[in-house]
């Protein structure tokens, strides 16, 4: 099963960039879209359709052209579900997840902050309230694939520039060293990991002693080119999906968007 994460930064423009064609050369089985920048009915149109998927979205009822997510399947799901409970949150269109029998693949979308201390503070509120939530997934005995753009980094090896970042958002030490207790596999950050029973990051459980092929790339000056990066894009899976990760990369070209995609071969 291959599973694709992908922050788009406007569907549109990425499926005008030749995303839906690479799309289906990778020959997925899931792709996990966030920021798609749309409104359902924008979307849902054969053009921006993936040939063979099945297509299921949340948009953000609060602000048009904003955030979004989406999620394509080949199979169809047997329940989406688009809120978590929290309409701050799930009217910014952050959430969606679909079911497959005992099998939940989640796209995510988390705030990044960096447009200033009133979305930064919005941030921290969201990381506050859907740890717990993230906590009753993993004991809800279910196989999640939680895909997304969580806009924090977890260590030095998951940025090119650590020294210089610690005082940007993503990078903040609070951010990390929430994102790193959620997580059991070792980062090299300090910051203390979950035990055994936390979630694991397919990346590190893959390739464990690699520095990180990253994720995004500021859109100034040659980032992207010289490849100054944040590895940001994570598909986080539950225990009993940790021996099933067969492997995983994030290619940077093409670019259709500031975000790389994220692709995870699971033996399911």
């Amino acid at each position: 099963m291959r599973v694709i994460s992908f922050n788009a930064n406007g569907w549109r423009s990425a499926a005008r960039k030749g995303f839906i064609d690479w799309f289906h050369e990778r020959d997925a089985d899931v792709l996990c879209v966030q920021e798609t920048k749309a409104q359902e009915h924008q979307l849902r149109v054969p053009e921006l359709l993936p040939d063979g998927y099945h297509a299921h979205f949340r948009d953000a009822s609060t602000k048009k052209g904003y955030s979004g997510v989406a999620i394509y399947s080949r199979r169809e799901p047997d329940e989406v579900r688009t809120g978590l409970g929290w309409n701050e949150f799930d009217e910014e269109g952050r959430y969606i997840e679909a079911r497959f029998g005992d099998l939940s693949v989640v796209s995510v979308y988390v705030p990044s902050g960096s447009s200033g201390e009133l979305r930064q503070g919005f941030k921290v509120s969201v990381m506050d309230w859907f740890a717990p939530i993230l906590r009753e997934w993993l004991q809800s005995g279910r196989q999640y694939i939680v895909c997304g753009d969580w806009n924090i980094v977890r260590s030095r090896r998951d940025i090119t520039n650590w020294a210089s970042n610690q005082k940007q958002t993503g990078c903040l030490p609070h951010e990390r060293a929430w994102l790193n207790a959620l997580i059991a596999d070792e980062h090299g950050d300090g910051s203390p990991c979950a035990d055994g029973h936390g979630w694991h990051d397919s990346f590190r459980v893959a390739r464990p002693d690699e520095c990180a092929e990253y994720t995004w790339w500021s859109n100034r000056g040659q980032a992207r080119a010289k490849n100054v990066g944040w590895r940001i894009d994570y598909q986080l899976v539950t225990p009993n999906l940790r021996d099933a990760i067969r492997h995983c990369e994030s290619p940077r070209e093409p670019r259709f968007s500031d975000h790389g995609p994220y692709i995870v071969d699971y033996d399911l």
